[in-house]
């Protein structure tokens, strides 16, 4: 294992985890939809604990949260450019727009962020001792909320787009309604959206 590589993306996740925050905070400033301003809340609020998660991984593996690399600058100018689309939407669009825009600058930060955690998981199987164990704590708690963030959201990224298009969307998206936590569930939900669409 690349112990060199494997600081980059803890310093990456902790990053992204940052930027998370700060996505969220600016998307919930869009949110149109009730529905997803209540689960935007809650993926804040699971970010910001994502956030304590990485450090408190950080002190158990001696790394330093402020250290900084050249991939996370490039995490945090993609985050800081997320945050700057949504912006430039708030301003110079409607708001049915805008919250498009959010929902897809969400399906991107949480695709990063997805990814992270994945290799996390494959890191913590293969590590040994107080790393394996910090890493395998850290995955345990945040895996499922991540599954959920990213998927949940490609669905309404999805909805939200369809009924702009003037077409009927499935809102809340068939992924919340089944509470699709696995790639394999956010396929089926998909398919399920079609057969729902057709019976209409």
């Amino acid at each position: 294992m690349n112990e060199e590589q494997m600081k980059e993306l803890l310093y990456q996740a902790l990053q992204t985890e940052m930027g998370g925050v700060e996505v969220y905070e600016t998307a919930l400033r869009c949110v149109q939809n009730e529905d997803l301003k209540e689960e935007w809340e809650e993926y804040l609020e699971q970010t910001e604990h994502h956030v304590e998660i990485v450090r408190e991984a950080f002190t158990k593996l001696g790394l330093d949260p402020e250290t900084e690399t050249p991939g996370r600058a490039v995490v945090r100018h993609i985050g800081e450019s997320l945050v700057k689309a949504m912006e430039m939407a708030l301003e110079s669009g409607p708001p049915e727009a805008a919250e498009v825009v959010a929902a897809e600058c969400v399906v991107l930060a949480e695709t990063k962020d997805h990814l992270n955690w994945e290799l996390i998981g494959m890191l913590a199987g293969k590590a040994k001792g107080e790393t394996a164990q910090a890493l395998r704590d850290a995955y345990k708690e945040v895996e499922d909320q991540e599954d959920e963030h990213l998927y949940h959201t490609q669905g309404w990224s999805r909805e939200l787009w369809i009924q702009c298009l003037g077409m009927p969307a499935v809102l809340p998206p068939p992924e919340e309604e089944k509470d699709v936590k696995t790639a394999i569930g956010a396929a089926r939900a998909k398919q399920e959206r079609s057969r729902m669409k057709k019976a209409s």
